[in-house]
């Protein structure tokens, strides 16, 4: 296992300092929210097990489950193999109907007896509770994330949040034991803005952690784009005035339901633009497969028009142009690789083939975290990087910009090969090694670009496979040291404290 040595003090950082719970707009930004138009979307969702276990949910959607599969489930209902008490079950309309003729998809949105057959697993993974200086924000790296809402259109099995979307209590670095809070309005642009003027002055660098401003949000949850336009506006234009420079919505909604980035959701995104033409704006989306946006016919293959070309299914297809055809707009895909899933190059070729050919960008590719029940979806690092590998022959060079991340908790990680031959007179490299290195590291990211070198352990999932083949670790991965909370300072220091 990973060394972990405990560092940290009882002393909240707001203590002496009234946190405002008020906010006021702007008339800029008043201005701005009062264009905004709210519609209504039917994602008829069919929420929870109930409705196929009771057979109340519409006749065409029983057969998602097979009757012995119900079976199953229902014998593990109310018991320490719950799959609901681990991860909420639900499923939209449009991603049932893609399911039909996708066994990768059903397996994305349908619960498994094998879940919970293995419950190992860390209740707050990366120890992203030790980034948090206000309820519902991390500030682990250069950049601040928001948990906004906690649910989504549909749930993913192998979520990376599952403790947030099952409203889990987690036990924190001080002891205290409690669900992951929300961001707020006031207390979040109270925040960027007392952290970015101590940043300015002490001559451009953070006196506590040496970071630079905070001038870039991802606006997370949950699936923000579950808000409606108005509250995703509210949140927009306050970053802004806050100072924000580029701010990043986080969504799975295209695949889970495309409708809802219709022409209203994009007229407040241009009127957005139009008040804040300074500030960033980029959609991170979450394809796992090509069958979340390809097309099929009723034999399940995909269909290409008269010219060849692979068609779109036509409402995501829709919605992706709506978004890509605003220059100013950038849209990116990010995807976990998992087993059963998307462990397949070809699959994986075409995802990145097509989604570029429509405007968009390949992000990053990840092996899987240390969730709880991990063992279920994780695919082993080493298989995850060579199927990265194969599915990126024959892609150009800017269709296959995607780098494979695995979360450690000191920051993102990069596999950056696994190797075959030893290496001559390193012993411990008789079957290969695997190579990782920081991309991205908190605080002040000292520790970016550093390396760690291990033997190869084909069944490892998570780092923990490697931690007795430990062959260089300038990085530190293998002997990590919990870093103080970032709601905790010294009891002398009114300055936020930060990592």
């Amino acid at each position: 296992m990973l060394k972990f040595a405990s560092n940290f003090q009882l002393q909240n950082p707001f203590e002496d300092q009234t946190m405002s719970t008020e906010y006021a707009t702007t008339a800029r930004q008043q201005a701005f929210l009062d264009t905004v138009e709210d519609t209504r979307h039917e994602r008829n969702i069919i929420n929870g097990l109930a409705p196929f276990l009771d057979e109340k949910a519409p006749a065409d959607m029983l057969g998602l489950y097979s009757s012995n599969e119900l079976v199953q489930l229902r014998v593990l209902k109310g018991t320490d193999r719950d799959l609901e008490k681990r991860m909420p079950v639900k499923v939209t309309r449009h991603y049932f109907e893609l399911a039909k003729t996708s066994a990768p998809i059903r397996r994305i949105v349908k619960a498994d007896p094998a879940e919970t057959m293995d419950l190992a697993g860390s209740e707050d993974p990366g120890f992203q509770m030790d980034y948090s200086p206000v309820e519902g924000m991390l500030h682990k790296y250069e950049m601040g994330l928001l948990y906004v809402v906690s649910t989504c259109s549909a749930h993913c099995r192998f979520c990376y949040r599952e403790e947030l979307i099952a409203r889990k209590e987690i036990t924190r670095q001080d002891g205290t034991v409690a669900k992951k809070g929300m961001a707020t309005i006031p207390e979040v642009t109270e925040f960027i803005k007392r952290f970015n003027s101590e940043v300015a002055a002490n001559g451009g660098r953070h006196p506590t952690c040496g970071r630079e401003k905070l001038r870039e949000v991802l606006m997370s949850g949950g699936d923000p784009m579950v808000l409606n336009n108005s509250k995703i506006a509210a949140w927009l234009g306050a970053l802004a005035e806050a100072g924000v420079e580029s701010i990043r919505i986080g969504t799975k909604e295209m695949a889970f339901y495309p409708d809802r980035f219709d022409e209203a959701f994009v007229a407040m995104l241009d009127r957005f633009h139009e008040t804040y033409p300074d500030v960033g704006l980029h959609i991170v989306v979450h394809f796992e497969h090509p069958d979340e946006f390809l097309a099929k016919d009723a034999d399940g293959k995909y269909i290409h028009n008269d010219k060849g070309f692979l068609q779109w299914v036509p409402a995501t297809g829709a919605a992706m142009q709506r978004l890509v055809s605003r220059g100013w707009l950038s849209v990116e895909n990010q995807t976990p690789i998992m087993k059963g899933i998307n462990d397949d190059p070809d699959a994986l070729r075409i995802l990145q083939r097509e989604f570029k050919r429509a405007g968009g960008e390949n992000h990053y590719f990840f092996c899987g975290r240390d969730i709880i029940a991990y063992r279920a979806f994780n695919a082993p690092i080493e298989t995850v990087w060579k199927i990265l590998n194969e599915s990126q022959k024959g892609l150009s060079g800017v269709e296959s910009h995607a780098r494979l991340s695995i979360t450690h908790y000191k920051g993102k990680t990069e596999v950056c090969a696994v190797t075959s031959e030893p290496i001559p007179g390193l012993k411990g490299s008789e079957n290969g090694v695997v190579i990782f290195k920081i991309m991205r590291n908190s605080g002040s990211a000292k520790d970016k670009g550093k390396i760690c070198i291990v033997g190869r352990n084909p069944e490892a999932l998570w780092f923990d496979g490697y931690a007795d083949r430990v062959l260089y670790d300038e990085a530190g991965l293998f002997d990590y040291s919990r870093v103080k909370s970032a709601r905790v300072t010294h009891a002398t220091s009114p300055t936020p404290s930060c990592r």
